[in-house]
């Protein structure tokens, strides 16, 4: 089977599902329809957007389908397009078997993690949360489980110091993309590996939500900055403090020199900046945002707000 002769329909919403959509337009495969998310209203003014993923389909003529189930109401639609392959990559719909059975070939998943570890909808987050060195892609064979299919091809890479989950889900689209093309070659040449899961180093970690974010200062100063680094684009890390409610989006871990109360405020000026006590070091907030402000480094913040020495940062006086 030739590139041009696979009909390939292709599954998937944000940035990281637009880029691996791109490669496969520019390698010359024949995408014949695209399934993604409905259009949402994002931002504070509501304004209604359309995934990346469509708008890439729309530049290239291709037809797009955005069922709010797709089990439900797109069945008919992926038929009719008579795909030999479905490719998903972060679409956001888990597929039922009457889908998963239409495409003779199969549906390859490209997933953001060297599976079984890290199966779930937000693996760049995860592996960064929780203090990874090293994570990677793998394509899979879809089945009617969570990220539990088949592994077919895999990649690692680094994750760089300091790197918000944002920056790491991009690179790892651009090499889930690579992957992918290796991957449908081998298909076509019926050269692809397949080996079952091994469910004893099986992890699964959940979707985000805003309370992800929440700063527990009774963590280490390192456990608090990778959590700073990845809920990055989104929800962010968030703190009650005696400012009200703020965002930390960036800061470095510092030995302790004294002990305090986790969530104490060790330092608030403008020569040293603002300086927590954690349940094991300190935690430099270098970069701050307050509600409906934008973000300034530390110093800067409180030569505007200066510290009055009322009260101290704790997780507990977040509103959830």
């Amino acid at each position: 089977m030739s590139v041009e002769h696979m009909r390939i329909v292709f599954m998937g919403t944000p940035e990281y599902a637009a880029i691996c959509l791109q490669v496969l337009l520019e390698a010359g495969h024949q995408v014949v329809g695209v399934f993604t998310q409905p259009d949402r209203p994002k931002g504070r003014g509501g304004k209604v957007e359309m995934p990346l993923s469509k708008l890439v389909a729309l530049e290239h003529g291709i037809p797009v389908f955005q069922p709010r189930r797709i089990r439900d109401e797109g069945l008919e639609d992926l038929k009719a397009l008579k795909p030999d392959l479905c490719v998903t990559a972060a679409y956001g719909q888990i597929l039922s078997q009457d889908i998963l059975d239409v495409p003779p070939l199969g549906t390859v998943n490209v997933h953001a993690s060297l599976l079984p570890e890290y199966r779930g909808s937000s693996p760049a987050n995860w592996v960064i949360i929780k203090g990874e060195k090293t994570t990677g892609v793998t394509t899979m064979m879809t089945d009617a489980g969570i990220d539990t299919g088949d592994i077919l091809l895999q990649k690692s890479l680094d994750i760089l110091k300091n790197e918000t989950a944002g920056e790491l889900t991009l690179r790892l689209a651009r090499l889930g993309a690579a992957l992918l093309l290796d991957t449908i070659e081998r298909i076509k040449t019926g050269t692809c590996p397949r080996q079952k899961q091994d469910e004893n180093k099986m992890s699964y970690y959940p979707m985000l939500t805003k309370q992800t974010g929440f700063i527990n200062w009774d963590y280490s100063a390192k456990e608090i900055q990778n959590l700073i680094l990845g809920v990055q684009p989104w929800p962010g890390a968030n703190t009650g403090s005696p400012w009200g409610m703020i965002k930390i989006i960036s800061a470095d871990v510092m030995p302790s020199d004294k002990q305090a109360l986790p969530g104490t405020i060790l330092t608030a000026d403008t020569k040293q900046g603002l300086i927590v006590q954690t349940g094991e070091g300190n935690l430099l907030v270098k970069l701050m945002q307050a509600p409906g402000g934008k973000a300034m480094d530390s110093k800067d913040y409180l030569r505007g707000h200066p510290y009055k020495g009322e009260g101290s940062m704790k997780m507990d006086e977040v509103n959830t």
